[in-house]
């Protein structure tokens, strides 16, 4: 499935950052909400844990923001194949 190959791409932190994913064409925003959403929950483990994550929660926080923005402005609420971008 397509889908499942980008998100473990995306979740592996070794391509996309928080940013890059709130700015990723092939999601909605409801996806990479999700997406970012489970990045949190993991720095947060990782934290908890004594572990380096890798991102920081403020560029998380940061990019979820973005989303926000965009679906004020109208922008994620579909994927590029529909047309969005």
């Amino acid at each position: 499935m397509v889908f499942g190959n980008l998100e473990e791409e995306i979740m592996s932190r070794d391509n996309l950052t928080p940013m890059q994913i709130a700015q990723h064409s092939l999601f909605t925003a409801r996806e990479k909400l999700d997406l970012l959403q489970q990045l949190r929950a993991d720095a947060a483990g990782a934290a908890a844990e004594g572990r380096e994550f890798g991102f920081t929660s403020g560029e998380i926080d940061e990019a979820i923001a973005h989303v926000h923005q965009g679906v004020q402005n109208g922008v994620g609420t579909e994927t590029a194949f529909k047309g969005d971008y």
